[in-house]
């Protein structure tokens, strides 16, 4: 998979950006607040239908601006194909070919992405929102069909709570009603992030092995909150009947709070080192180790899947890792050979990443311009 070009018109502080990446390095130089990440959340945004920072659709959208357009031109097993995404009104509207999509599954067609950003690197510290949120993220690159899936079940979690909130009200016909359907889209996304976990896990963990300066091991780990069984070897048959009975376990405590407290959304995924929380006891160098771990796990994990690597954006990761790390994630990105997209305040940071056909851009108050001679430009 190749990226051949992109054009962003009104995206965020975008007003228009034309680019023919570099088949390996582009590399977006600029002080912070110039447009850096916009320019990778517009390919983000592309390749997944959302937003890589959280917030309405209508923020997407250039002050002043009625809409914004995101288009690539990709290269997918010998053959072209463009998609777009549009944005106006607070909705969005996909296209393949020039044509309205006529599903997901078809508009995402093989493309693949990998997001890496400073957010990112404080995931071990930070809530189980989170966590899930960065799980979830990793699921939908191996499994595209979860965006779909995902939507599901939030409408039925979203209907159910409603049901809750009138408490005494609540008619038990309807209560089952949805409780079944969030039992059947919840065991589906318990069975996404367990098979995305039995790949990715292990890999994650020798990454690690080998960039956390410690002998004590990773493990990187998901298991349902309130789900009574055996969930490693249920079926989705399974998954969905336990879960319909921690629904029902907690359907008094759920009814006085307003709210589902059991599910995929209730979830955490846990992260330990040495057989104890990385959270609590990790250093901030280890934390930010067992991230990097499982990023490169997950494009070492796609490649495998697919038969080909994701195009991977890096968004002034650089400059939140130590020396070492840094060396370590440049040189690796170096030697893949994928297609990579990063941003940078100082371009010395990221020479590791960097070849002869390196494509070097400077982004200033939202104008995006190809450097005219090769190489980084001078430290800020």
């Amino acid at each position: 998979m190749r990226l051949l070009a992109l054009h962003v018109h009104d995206f965020r502080n975008l007003p228009q950006v034309q680019l023919s990446p570099s088949a390996h390095a582009t590399i977006a130089v600029g002080q912070n607040g110039q447009g850096k990440t916009n320019l990778l959340e517009a390919l983000y945004f592309l390749a997944t239908l959302k937003p890589l920072r959280a917030g309405r659709l209508s923020e997407l959208v250039r002050w002043g601006s009625q809409g914004a357009r995101v288009t690539g031109r990709f290269l997918l097993k010998g053959a072209e194909r463009e998609i777009a995404v549009e944005v106006g009104g607070g909705t969005r509207q996909a296209f393949v070919d020039g044509k309205k999509a006529a599903s997901l599954e078809d508009y995402f067609g093989g493309v693949s992405v990998v997001a890496f950003t400073p957010d990112d690197l404080e995931v071990v510290k930070g809530g189980p929102d989170s966590r899930r949120g960065f799980l979830d993220r990793a699921v939908f690159n191996r499994f595209p069909a979860f965006l779909r899936e995902s939507r599901e079940y939030a409408r039925a979690l979203k209907n159910r709570n409603r049901l809750l909130r009138e408490g005494h009200a609540v008619d038990a016909a309807y209560l089952e009603a949805y409780d079944e359907t969030l039992a059947k889209a919840g065991a589906r996304i318990y069975s996404r992030r367990r098979a995305l976990m039995a790949e990715l896990a292990p890999r994650a963990q020798a990454t690690f092995a080998s960039i956390g300066r410690t002998v004590d091991p990773a493990n990187y780990g998901y298991r349902p909150a309130h789900l009574e069984g055996d969930f490693a070897a249920a079926d989705e048959a399974a998954l969905a009947a336990m879960l319909r009975e921690g629904l029902s376990a907690r359907l008094r405590r759920d009814t006085e709070r307003g709210f589902t407290s059991v599910g995929p959304h209730a979830d955490d995924v846990s992260v330990t080192l040495g057989g104890r929380s990385a959270r609590a006891y990790a250093s901030q160098g280890q934390q930010r180790a067992l991230v990097l771990g499982w990023k490169i796990a997950e494009i070492e994990n796609l490649e495998a899947a697919m038969g080909f690597l994701p195009l991977l954006l890096l968004d002034d990761v650089s400059s939140e890792l130590d020396p070492e790390r840094n060396a370590y994630l440049m040189g690796y990105l170096a030697r893949s050979g994928a297609q990579v997209v990063l941003t940078t305040t100082d371009g010395s940071l990221v020479r590791g990443a960097a070849a002869d056909d390196t494509l070097w851009l400077d982004v200033h108050g939202g104008q995006v311009a190809v450097r005219a001679d090769a190489g980084p430009p001078p430290a800020p």
